[in-house]
């Protein structure tokens, strides 16, 4: 990934999740973002192979859909 196509985020953990994550980071040699990054990608992965979060994500553009429609007075 490049850097110039990354973005900067605030995470708030509490201190015995960060001191685990830095405990990961320390054995394998890598940063805590590094980790970080690639437990949210696994995290989203599965998401996306999930059905349940999938009809999730129908329903919720469906109701956006319509809150937009409503917005344009395309009622």
């Amino acid at each position: 990934m490049a850097k110039e196509s990354t973005k900067n985020i605030l995470l708030r953990l509490d201190p015995e999740l960060a001191e685990r994550l830095q405990t990961v980071a320390s054995v394998e040699g890598r940063s805590v973002s590094d980790v970080a990054r690639e437990a949210i990608a696994a995290l989203v992965d599965q998401r996306r192979q999930d059905r349940r979060f999938g009809r999730l994500l129908d329903e919720n553009l469906a109701r956006h859909e319509e809150s937009l429609q409503r917005l344009r007075g395309d009622d």
